[in-house]
């Protein structure tokens, strides 16, 4: 039985706990005299010494408390002193006065119920009689659906009196948004407020507060005086046009465009995740409104109603516990108290309060917290506080940051760094340079001081452009942009990603281990088929569902249209109350129709009683047989129980059944007696070893057919609880089923039709060519899952012989270590499986470098979501524990849903890395062709000026990275292995298109420049102008040609689904057209004749035919002629792996395997990350707030991603390690010399975050 099940309204009769009331009369139900209570006794629970471990600092959301404040609270409990008991605390008054309350509590009085635990405020407030009348609501039917405004009020007192007066009810009548309006003004709705999010103007503000772009904007400052001086103020040839200002004009417009572009992006990456949180944090709850349940959005529940709990729920508001069976809650997310928390009814605590002589307050608690997780039983509680004035709310709202870095992002920021540092030494190097040849001419220099100073400030104005063109702003903002459209997307593909970094992660995942019940199957069950007794089957009048076991005699099968008729009605009867009782679902007429909801299983169960038993409504038949205990579903146990009140020898000396529903071949093992014919009055006979062996067969016949089995017995005592399960040790030890599931009555089995999802077989088959293992582990039985796994493809003809292939989970869990290492190898489905079995497969598999998935949709699957690389939950039959523990929710349950995910990984990576393969080029061309023109130049100007410098920045860092990181994935993404934890940022082929486009851009640029007198003949504007031109049309068809980063030739494939590339594509060449036409004087261009722009249209699409001859280039041989060249690199500027020892020789590893946990770093990228605040100092702005980010990250990116078994890594604190004082500085201009060994030692199988050689990486894959 799923977990999640919706419960039924009708709440059962309790026992109540003796060991937490005494037997001592109760006082007259008028009496409110104090209670004579221990001194040493504490009024708030649990204690103050379980609250030292609570995570709180804040006092405003303080759980815990101290002797004093009890003591004086035991004082005032007996003095009767109510106002010192709700007296407000500091700086909250506000929420004990609100204007026309019409209920009897503020807000700040309920809070004390909570913040912290006090049982003295729960008897000040009347206990549940005075919060149900002072809240105008009840504790059985709930709100009315009808509340409208609410005529008069309640006063406190006439709450807080044991008189009993009808709750006042609301002369107004509303509906919809219009219903419950003083209560949603009172007490608010149950939402926090959104997070103030920065305006356009406070992003645009964080991208100016780039150092670089300061110091380009005082820069252009200083040119744009000197432009308006030299135009209104110095001379002038005769005819000359007066535009010296238009530079100055030019560099600031172009940088304000910038910092509006990076500004919009950045609202836009906030306002995609934003719409991302709420829709992450919605979820459907139950609730009871006017005596009938129903579901509801967690948004809409208010103070006075009445919430039902199960195993499973994450609580969201806070209240008082009515009534319910066993519940237990772990409240150690929302209090810090390690221990499973057993909670009373409120009644039971009030009567214990107010009459006991030594009340065990530290057992009574009826608190339900926000936040705390039901891990066992089910019950309905009084909400009490919602929203901001929910304990988990004010908890949240202090809590509230920015999101990390995803670990993608984080080695981005590493990369860019190393280009920043590279890019920024370019920059003032190209600065000294041109600054000595500048002075050494200046003594033969004959300008005037405007002049020069105006060559002087160019000199500066280009360096500083080439260090902005060569930060990498672009790649963060790559990653970011990728993630947030695919997360968009997958939504609407039924995966709700909560965790960023699990997109990257799914796209690489080796193994996915997928339950079956509504993942692999449609979740839509019916009984088709069952046997009763021995001699009873009926079916469908399907011939495969007869018992065909040689050893057994031939038996009728009875038609289910003719089952009915058949049955005795005594039988019927038995039958009908064993599944009414032992079921959670309830009814439903939602849109008209008439129907279940609860598990597919339990409402299958019901459809069938109904159809052919005469069920009626289940609120009579429940009422009929109430219910004295109630045993939820345990998926260890894999059974449920009820027990009820059945008639005795005598009327006033009852006996108790409980009722088993369950495995049926685990129940089966537990009956010593069966019910005989089923045409007759039910009658008990023995059961035999040969009767077990037919139903075995019997159920073995139903499980390879692909039907689920649950079996049905019962068990009569003559008292409850029965004297066996007593523990005089222990007297308020909780009576548990497993040892009351023995000598039971079988009565029957029945087989539940679950056909597999339409479109799961292709889905297995497309994980199988994308060369990821699909596990399917399931509660059912073997030979179910085996049929199953067969008709989704997961077992072949081929393999489900094999040995292995299918294990039940009790025999994987009893294997050795090693031999459960050889066995997952080879293991296709885990059957009978529990969730601690689950988990062990996933840490197997994670031992052996697997990227593994996992689906889990119950409470006792949040190990193994957690401690899966990715953890799927159910949206629809999954826990809020389940969901809470997972990265993605599938929305629709569907394991083709995975496989979407799965495409979407692999595309977000992709798009990544054809962006930073796309940028390096520009990168190395920008910079190469600005640095030699310049230095090469006699006036010391470079072929691309600053404006123009600053146009092809935007295209790098801004429209590549929107064209690029928004494509789809295409159906070739799954043609192809996952790539290894270890594998380089940048591939071999990456590295071969991004030194041969460079090769070419380069020698294209330098021939037009240098060979410009001989080859073109033009003048020199012109040249500078067509070289421009030129550049940017290679950089517009280098993006077409970027799509790919595989030796594939088909670079088109998918365009036409890419329509925000085709958008970039044509304002970035619309752009340029306009600037050469239209930009003469601001970016220094004239306009083209029609050749040259043949020739820039020409030379430019020729990026795209240099693609495919270098993709036709063997990379073996690229990655050969690389090796040479490193090699041949002088040594001093080499970066040795050698260095790497120098720790091993005092016996310290600074990073330990355990801790980076795929990351393997080399001693080049050690280095470098010791200078990363080197970027930071360069850079301000949005590279600033990505520095911070990353600082959050680090830890996420070397350890485990959600172990919770692994030490925090102490690489916060390497300044003051032994390993940072023994390594040399490596200072900005080292890395930059070093800049080429790095490159080719990366390209050779040693790029920084790779750490193996390329011949280990080939062996890790074999």
């Amino acid at each position: 039985m799923d977990s999640n099940a919706p419960r039924r309204p009708r709440a059962p009769t309790i026992t109540v706990d003796t060991a937490a009331v005494d037997s001592n009369d109760p006082a007259p139900a008028d009496s409110i005299s104090p209670s004579p209570l221990d001194d040493t006794n504490t009024l708030a629970v649990p204690t103050a010494k379980s609250r030292t471990e609570s995570w709180f600092s804040s006092p405003s959301t303080k759980v815990g408390t101290d002797h004093e404040q009890m003591s004086r609270e035991v004082e005032a409990l007996r003095k009767g002193d109510q106002a010192e008991i709700l007296k407000p605390d500091p700086g909250e008054e506000d929420l004990f006065h609100v204007e026309n309350n019409p209920f009897a509590f503020s807000p700040g009085q309920l809070a004390k119920l909570i913040n912290p635990k006090n049982l003295a405020a729960f008897v000040a407030l009347g206990g549940l009689p005075g919060l149900q009348k002072g809240l105008r609501t009840d504790a059985k039917a709930g709100l009315s659906v009808d509340e409208g405004k609410l005529a008069g009020a309640v006063s406190f007192e006439e709450a807080t009196s044991s008189k009993v007066e009808k709750t006042t009810h609301s002369d107004a009548h509303a509906s919809g948004k219009d219903a419950f309006p003083d209560r949603k003004r009172v007490y608010g709705a149950n939402r926090l407020p959104e997070p103030k999010s920065k305006s356009f103007l406070e992003l645009a503000w964080i991208a100016l507060q780039d150092r670089v772009l300061i110091l380009l904007c005082i820069a252009a400052v200083v040119s744009l005086a000197l432009g308006l001086y030299q135009t209104f103020g110095g001379s002038h040839e005769d005819g000359g046009a007066k535009v010296e200002w238009v530079e100055g004009v030019a560099i600031i417009v172009a940088i304000t465009i910038v910092v509006v572009v990076g500004a919009a992006n950045d609202w836009q990456k906030e306002r995609q995740f934003q719409k991302l949180n709420q829709k992450k944090e919605d979820r459907v709850v139950k609730i009871t409104r006017s005596g009938k349940p129903q579901n509801i959005s967690i948004h809409d529940v208010l103070v006075g109603d009445v919430m039902l709990l199960e195993p499973g729920d994450v609580i969201p508001v806070d209240g008082v516990f009515i009534e319910g069976h066993n519940l237990s809650c772990d409240e150690s997310s929302a209090t810090g108290e390690s221990d499973l928390i057993k909670k009373v009814p409120a009644e039971q605590v009030l009567h214990a309060l107010l009459h006991e002589q030594a009340p065990q307050l530290k057992k009574l608690d009826p608190f339900i917290i926000s936040g705390a997780k039901v891990l066992d039983g089910v019950g309905t509680f009084l909400v009490t506080a919602v929203g901001e004035q929910s304990s988990h709310g004010k908890t949240m709202m202090s809590l509230r940051d920015d999101p990390g870095l995803t670990p993608l992002q984080a080695k981005l920021n590493l990369l860019a760094g190393y280009i920043a540092k590279l890019g920024s030494a370019a920059g003032l190097l190209l600065f000294f340079v041109l600054l000595i040849e500048f002075l050494a001419k200046l003594p033969n220099n004959h300008e005037t001081g405007e002049q020069k100073g105006q060559d002087f400030l160019q000199i500066l104005i280009t360096s500083i452009t080439v260090i902005v063109v060569a930060v990498p702003e672009g790649l963060p903002l790559a990653v970011t942009l990728s993630l947030a459209f695919a997360t968009k997307k997958m939504t609407r593909e039924n995966n709700l990603v909560r965790h960023l970094q699990s997109c990257e992660t799914m796209g690489n995942a080796t193994v996915i281990c997928s339950d079956k019940t509504g993942t692999l199957t449609e979740n839509i069950m019916t009984v088709v088929a069952g046997s009763l007794g021995i001699r009873g089957l009926f079916s469908f009048g399907d011939s495969s569902f007869e018992q065909e076991s040689a050893g057994a005699e031939k038996r009728e099968t009875i038609a289910l249209a003719q089952f009915s008729s058949k049955l005795d009605p005594e039988y019927k009867e038995l039958l009908k109350t064993a599944i009414t009782v032992n079921t959670t679902a309830f009814e439903s007429d939602e849109e008209g129709k008439q129907g279940f909801v609860g598990t597919k299983t339990e409402t299958a169960l019901l459809d069938w009683a109904r159809r052919y038993l005469g069920l009626g409504p289940l609120a009579i038949e429940r009422a009929n047989h109430p219910v004295t205990r109630l045993f939820p579903f345990n998926s260890q146990r894999k059974c449920m129980g009820a027990v009820v009140q059945i008639p005795g020898p005598t009327k006033d000396k009852p006996k108790y059944r409980l009722y088993i529903k369950g495995a049926s071949e685990i129940v089966l093992g537990e009956c010593t007696t069966i019910l005989g014919d089923p045409t007759t009055s039910p009658t008990t006979e023995a059961l035999s070893d040969d009767g077990k062996e037919e139903l075995r067969s019997i159920i073995f016949n139903y499980a390879t057919n692909s039907l689920r089995t649950l079996g049905l017995a019962y068990r009569d005592f003559e008292n409850w609880p029965p004297v066996l399960t007593l523990r005089p040790e222990d007297d308020n030890a909780e009576i548990d089923l497993t040892d009351l599931v023995h000598n039971l009555t079988w009565m029957g089995v029945v087989g539940i039709q679950d056909p597999v999802r339409k479109g799961v077989p292709e889905a297995v088959n497309d994980c199988g060519i994308a060369s990821v293992n699909v596990k399917m582990v399931t509660g059912d039985n073997v030979e179910t899952a085996r049929a199953i796994a067969l008709n989704c493809g997961i077992l072949t003809e081929s393999t489900i012989n094999e040995p292995n292939a299918v294990m039940q989970g009790s025999d994987f869990r009893k294997l050795s270590e090693s031999d459960r290492t050889a066995v997952v190898k080879k293991l296709r489905v885990l059957a009978r499986s529990s969730p601690e079995d689950k988990r062990i497969l996933v840490k197997t598999l994670r031992s052996l470098g697997e990227i593994v998935a996992v689906t889990g949709d119950g409470t006792n699957d949040a190990p193994a979501l957690k401690a899966a690389d990715v953890g799927f939950s159910m949206g629809i039959t999954g826990t809020e524990v389940a969901k809470e523990a997972s990265d993605i929710i599938l929305m629709d349950d569907n394991f083709s849903s995975i496989v979407v995910a799965l495409g979407w990984g692999r595309a977000i990576n992709d798009s990544v890395k054809k962006f930073l393969q796309f940028q390096l080029t520009v990168n190395i061309t920008a910079v190469g062709v600005t640095f030699i023109s310049a230095v090469s130049d006699d006036e010391q100007k470079s072929v691309l000026n600053a404006v123009q410098l600053l146009w092809v920045n935007l295209i790098m860092d801004t429209f590549a990275a929107l064209a690029l990181a928004t494509d789809p994935p295409t159906g070739s993404l799954l043609h192809r292995e996952p790539e290894a934890r270890t594998a380089p940022l940048i591939t071999i082929t990456m590295w071969k298109m991004i030194i041969g486009q460079s090769i070419y851009q380069l020698i294209v640029c330098f021939v037009l420049w240098f060979g410009r007198d001989s080859i073109l003949g033009y003048e020199e504007r012109e040249v500078r102008s067509l070289i421009f031109n030129i550049f940017v049309f290679m950089q517009i068809f280098k993006l077409v040609n970027s799509r790919r980063i595989d030796n594939k030739l088909n670079i088109f494939e998918g365009l036409h689904r890419n329509h925000l590339f085709m958008l970039m594509m044509t304002i970035m060449a619309a752009g340029q057209i306009i600037i050469i036409f239209f930009g003469s004087d601001a970016f220094v261009v004239t306009r083209l004749n029609g050749i040259q722009w043949g020739i820039s249209l020409v030379l430019g699409f020729f990026s795209i035919p240099i693609g495919v001859l270098i993709r036709l280039f063997p990379d073996e041989w690229f990655h050969a002629f690389v090796k040479v060249l490193a090699k041949l690199w002088p040594s001093w500027i080499r970066f040795s792996r050698k260095k790497k020892d120098t720790s091993e020789e005092d016996g310290t590893e600074p990073f330990p395997k355990e801790k980076l946990e795929g990351y393997d770093m080399d001693t080049a990228l050690l280095g470098i990350r010791d200078d990363l605040e080197f970027l930071k100092r360069v850079r301000g702005g949005r590279m600033t707030a990505l520095s911070d980010a990353m600082a959050r990250s680090r830890e996420k990116m070397l350890r485990r991603k959600r172990s919770e078994s692994r030490p925090r890594s102490k690489l916060r604190s390497r300044r003051g390690s032994s390993r940072s004082s023994n390594r040399p500085p490596i200072s900005p201009m080292m890395s930059v010399v070093g800049m080429p060994g790095i490159v080719a030692a990366s390209v050779a199988g040693l790029q920084p975050g790779q750490g193996v050689s390329n011949e280990n990486l080939e062996a890790r894959q074999a």
